[in-house]
């Protein structure tokens, strides 16, 4: 019975009229999780980023009456996709590509297997991504630098700030630039560190020759980094690598360079910015970054902002560089997005 109801989705996608529109990801991802329901939408949103969400959520508002086609369109495609993961992680992609076909056909294996991607590729160090940062930290920090870079360089930024942050303050810059001047690595070499932190956090799968570390890895993680321990990478990498310091400076983005966003970026900003935290990081700026914040505000705004800050009294600087540091991530992701632009000195002048 159960073999049958998932023949039956699979075979659904030949009923689909071929000249209706394809639905966008984020809209087949709104049906999806409405046919899921919340308590499983919840989970998925936990894998995904806050702009992903932001654009599902819309899509989720917008859905008004979902046709019966749409829906069996959209779960007969997660079905199969499902379905080849299951494979491919049993035994790899030509078994995932036997059973497919089997089920299937050839052509419509080739459109799963190219949907997938590259989330077929198991990356190394999936037990370390999982691993509690600090535990790693004291799993690694008596390693070479070279060890501590490449294998922060597999972790998402703000797991590698923890780590760069915990190492002693005579070897943050030189696991810094290992990071930014790494390019390419062996998969031998990678498996071979691999198989030691199996020893120690468990199950480890999969190799590939993959680009890591580089300079822009180190800015996402110095950007994640206390400004304490970012000031120190750079100050001591300004003498001994002066080039690589520089070119790390300008692809660095830290909270006082908001000045070079234009006015109407900083509008932008200011619709993302949860206040509490503008009024926490202005306590500890200057007065340049300050009014240019305020000159974007209404005035009513603008005075309101001035007697948070005010009678809020004295903060923790640390508490300070946090809220900074949310801004700075808000910052990147709408760079990111090119809903905003940030003018870095060096770069190209825009014309409208």
């Amino acid at each position: 019975m159960a073999i049958q109801k998932k023949s039956t989705i699979l075979s659904s996608l030949s009923s689909i009229d071929p000249d209706k529109p394809p639905l966008s990801g984020a809209v087949k991802s709104a049906i999806l999780m409405i046919f899921l329901g919340p308590e499983h939408s919840t989970t998925l949103f936990g894998g995904l980023s806050d702009t992903e969400i932001e654009q599902i959520t819309l899509q989720i508002a917008k859905q008004r009456k979902i046709s019966a086609e749409d829906k069996e369109s959209v779960l007969a495609e997660f079905c199969q996709l499902m379905m080849a993961k299951q494979f491919y992680s049993e035994g790899g992609i030509e078994y995932a590509k036997v059973l497919l076909e089997k089920a299937v056909g050839p052509v419509k294996t080739q459109e799963i297997i190219s949907k997938m991607g590259s989330s077929l590729i198991v990356r190394p160090f999936e037990a370390a991504r999982a691993a509690d940062p600090t535990q790693l930290a004291t799993l690694i920090q008596t390693e070479h630098p070279q060890t501590i870079a490449l294998v922060i360089s597999y972790l998402p930024a703000d797991k590698s700030a923890t780590i760069l942050e915990s190492m002693p303050q005579e070897i943050q810059t030189e696991i810094a630039k290992r990071l930014a001047l790494m390019d390419r690595t062996s998969p031998d070499v990678t498996k071979e560190l691999e198989n030691y932190l199996e020893r120690k956090l468990g199950s480890i799968i999969g190799q590939d020759l993959t680009n890591v570390g580089g300079i822009d890895t180190l800015v996402n993680i110095l950007n994640a980094v206390g400004r304490a321990t970012e000031k120190t990478i750079i100050e001591t990498m300004e003498v001994q690598d002066p080039s690589l310091a520089e070119e790390i400076k300008k692809r660095l983005f830290v909270f006082e360079d908001v000045v070079l966003i234009d006015d109407r970026g900083i509008q932008r900003l200011l619709k993302e910015v949860d206040p509490k935290d503008l009024s926490l990081s202005l306590k500890g700026a200057n007065d340049e970054v300050k009014e240019k914040f305020f000159k974007n505000m209404s005035k009513r705004a603008a005075e309101m902002l001035k007697e948070e800050m005010s009678y809020s009294g004295p903060v923790r600087m640390r508490d300070v560089e946090l809220a900074q540091q949310r801004i700075v991530l808000i910052v990147k992701n709408l760079e990111r997005s090119e809903e905003i632009i940030v003018s870095r000195p060096g770069e190209e002048e825009l014309v409208g």
